[in-house]
């Protein structure tokens, strides 16, 4: 009988933030098939947490090279994606996502359709004039334009493009996210059939992130249990399965793991993967019950073999990183232990000196 620890644990190996981690920031992003990351910075820790030997260079290269795009796909925020899997997630997920930006336009900024159009229409001229440009430089090219908005509406228009697979991330300029062409930066991006692309994603998801439910997946690409069980239709043959407190979980082929796995704890921001990349089945994390069930107050979390422990808040200063943590328990002495390893670890990433401090 899989217990719920059985499962979390389950979930850090198959997501590679344990031993035998990814061999590249690449593979990590293909295994996951995409990482949100809303937060630039935090989200290369997701990545770069789940290789052997964390490197801030990997996938800032990968990203300058257009191997991995930047983009809005699968729910209304950024994800990490390697360039041969966004033609087909686009297409797939895009067109329902598009619904909710649309609608944020519409309802909130006061556009029309054909305002819309023309605003999307000025940014893809901008882009084809003057190359990768920066949230701020496009926002001078529509003033130009005459089309006037605020910031949150611009990033709005963005996300609406992007989700049409219009234009994607450009290399990092002086630290900044720029804008590019889709078609310039993914030149020969993957087409799948509508068929063929829910069962890839089921397949890829359930492998990059099981055991997990059919609820988990639908929440993570803002699909329906419908086009789910399409999916899973076509490639459950090619998965495993098991039940657990009433719910049907799909995943790889494999054992789970039945003890602690190294490294023991884990320092990550609350829109990784291991929290935000399920829904139905999230709290896996928590079998104790100990953290409250609000919405999330803290940016990060401490984790300590698959459990979560710890809300985590990470803080930059002159020569040094601090993690303050804010247990929901009192934290044993081998806890703390595997968490100043952690800190340690994130620390040695960043090339600076780590501190671990509780209230």
């Amino acid at each position: 009988m899989v217990q719920g620890l059985d499962i979390a644990r389950w979930r850090l190996r198959t997501q590679y933030l344990v031993w035998p981690h990814a061999v590249s920031a690449r593979e990590a992003i293909g295994s996951l098939l995409a990482v949100q990351a809303e937060n630039p910075g935090q989200a290369a820790w997701a990545v770069a947490a789940r290789t052997p030997s964390p490197d801030q260079a990997d996938l800032v290269a990968l990203l300058d090279e257009g191997a991995v795009v930047r983009t809005h796909v699968l729910r209304p925020t950024w994800h990490f994606v390697l360039a041969e899997d966004i033609g087909w997630l686009v297409d797939l997920t895009g067109p329902r996502v598009r619904r909710v930006t649309g609608q944020q336009l519409r309802d909130t900024h006061g556009l029309d359709e054909r305002s819309i159009g023309r605003a999307v229409t000025a940014v893809a001229h901008a882009l084809a004039g003057r190359g990768q440009l920066t949230r701020a430089q496009l926002a001078e090219e529509l003033r130009e334009r005459g089309i006037r908005g605020s910031r949150q509406m611009l990033m709005i228009l963005l996300a609406h493009a992007e989700l049409d697979g219009l234009i994607c991330s450009g290399p990092v300029a002086d630290g900044e996210h720029t804008y590019a062409l889709m078609d310039e930066r993914v030149p020969a991006p993957r087409r799948l059939t509508r068929a063929e692309a829910l069962a890839e994603l089921a397949l890829r998801y359930f492998t990059g992130h099981g055991p997990a439910t059919e609820r988990d997946l639908a929440y993570w690409a803002t699909l329906t249990l419908t086009d789910v069980r399409a999916g899973l239709m076509q490639v459950g043959d090619r998965l495993g399965s098991f039940s657990h407190d009433g719910r049907t979980f799909w995943h790889a082929p494999g054992e789970a793991p039945t003890r602690p796995q190294q490294p023991a704890g884990h320092l990550l921001q609350i829109l990784d993967e291991t929290y935000r990349g399920y829904q139905d089945s999230r709290w896996l994390l928590d079998a104790a019950g100990d953290v409250p069930r609000t919405r999330e107050a803290a940016a990060g979390m401490a984790l300590v073999d698959a459990q979560l422990l710890a809300a985590m808040r990470r803080t930059l200063t002159l020569g040094h990183v601090q993690f303050d943590l804010r247990p929901y328990r009192a934290l044993t002495p081998p806890e703390l232990e595997a968490l100043d390893q952690a800190a340690r670890r994130y620390g040695a990433y960043l090339r600076l000196k780590a501190r671990l401090t509780l209230p």
